[in-house]
């Protein structure tokens, strides 16, 4: 891997300072209609008016121009399944029907390492094709699952966070870990060859708390405990029967929530997938902890599990972090525009309004502040790492034709966000270097 050159990218550009969910959107939202954005050593060098940065360019810098495009900060993913890309799109019931009909069988093909290597590749180009430059990815339990998205991520430079699955009981004996403490051994291992090699880093995964015993659970909270900077990802009252369930399964517990709580799992940089149903205690419970909620629209939608109560969760009063994820395969598209669509859909039957500001935020800053990495992801600004996308406000006839008819930006970002998808996207650079070029012969880059 060598040195990323130092680039320049010129077109214009959408960024982040703050919340606008919490804060105005003067103060929060950083617009620049002709930007320039210099890029080198995986770092932002500078970023400004096109105008006032262009006299003072180093020397030899390639200055790359987009015109009718915008630059943003890459989307960040918090919630996705590598492992299911193969059966997105596939008919099932309810969420429990679902993973026992689809699901466990697809997982259960990772059991080949030279397959998972195969899926590892197909969905990091799928990740890069939509512009998404950070995920937070669940493997399964087989160790060689995380290896081989690992070692892809670490090819392309990318930011990945990920973690072997956790799972002891209710699942297809070939998805079950041996024991408890075979399973946290192999965690161990995968966490001394990938968290903090090169932008990798590692998540502490139990599927969910129906499939963990609690010794599993108590195991996964003491290995949180033991190595810093470690991150935690699950599942959280996505569905009414799996909560039932949940219940059954952890009598002695308050809650859901309160299951992974007494296990030592809820606390900073654990991001918890879904939280349709959560209680007004338990979003209490995240915001005091710096717990996340992923919130994963076209899947909850495609598996009817319900509406997730964004402006609940980002008010004012009790903040939680929330990012957003695309949950695929139960999600139904790896685009977080498309995420972006349902996510105003499903605000809009709870009588709120997702406009576009604070749906960009949520698929960029916001969801590096859920994963506590906003101090370096998530923003167009020096410092930060150039991770970053170019779109195309004229990818698509009708999005030309709709674009073209407003000035305003919050309009055009609208627009992408109900209109977009993969073709949308006309670059994607990964720590200043292009991984994604829709118009190369050949799309994608190692680094």
């Amino acid at each position: 891997m060598t040195q990323a050159p130092r680039i320049a990218l010129r077109a214009g550009a959408i960024t982040f300072r703050g919340n606008p969910f919490l804060a105005p959107e003067a103060e929060t939202f950083v617009y620049e209609s002709d930007a320039l954005l210099v890029m080198e050593a995986g770092r932002i060098t500078a970023f400004g008016p096109y105008e006032a940065l262009w006299p003072s360019l180093a020397e030899g810098t390639e200055i790359r121009s987009f015109p009718d495009a915008l630059l943003c900060p890459g989307f960040i993913d918090t919630h996705v399944h590598y492992p299911q890309t193969g059966m997105i799109a596939s008919f099932a019931g309810e969420l429990l029907e679902w993973l026992e009909r689809y699901t466990f069988p697809t997982e259960l093909a990772f059991a080949d390492p030279a397959y998972a290597d195969a899926m590892a590749k197909v969905f990091l180009r799928q990740l890069l094709r939509n512009g998404t430059t950070t995920a937070m990815v669940y493997c399964t339990v087989h160790p060689h699952s995380a290896e081989a998205l690992f070692a892809e991520s670490h090819r392309f430079d990318t930011r990945m966070i990920a973690g072997k699955v956790l799972m002891d009981r209710n699942a297809p004996e070939g998805l079950l870990d041996e024991s408890v403490a075979r399973s946290i051994a192999e965690s161990e291992a995968l966490i001394a060859r990938w968290h903090g090699t090169g932008r990798q880093l590692y998540a502490v995964t139990p599927r969910f708390a129906g499939t963990s015993t609690p010794e599993q659970l108590e195991a996964a909270g003491h290995l949180l405990k033991r190595h810093s900077g470690l991150f935690l990802q699950t599942h959280l009252s996505e569905n009414r029967k799996e909560i039932d369930w949940i219940a059954g399964l952890f009598p002695e517990r308050a809650d859901y929530l309160d299951v992974y709580a007494h296990a030592g799992l809820v606390g900073p940089r654990a991001v918890f997938g879904h939280g349709v149903h959560v209680s007004e205690g338990n979003l209490c419970t995240c915001h005091e902890t710096g717990a996340a909620l992923a919130h994963c629209p076209t899947s909850n939608l495609f598996l009817g599990s319900g509406l997730f109560r964004l402006f609940d969760a980002l008010d004012p009063r009790r903040p939680v972090r929330v990012g957003l994820g695309t949950d695929v395969g139960a999600g139904t598209s790896f685009s977080q525009l498309a995420s972006l669509n349902e996510a105003y859909k499903v605000a809009a039957l709870q009588g709120g309004r997702l406009d576009a500001v604070k749906g960009f935020y949520l698929a960029t800053l916001g969801g590096a502040h859920a994963l506590h990495l906003d101090d370096r992801l998530g923003r167009l600004a020096p410092g930060y790492e150039a991770d970053v996308c170019v779109l195309d406000l004229k990818a698509t006839e009708l999005l030309a034709l709709r674009t073209t008819r407003s000035d305003d930006i919050s309009d055009q970002l609208f627009a992408l966000m109900t209109l977009g998808d993969d073709r949308a996207i006309r670059a994607t650079y990964v720590a200043g270097r292009c991984a994604y070029d829709r118009d190369r012969a050949e799309p994608f880059q190692y680094a």
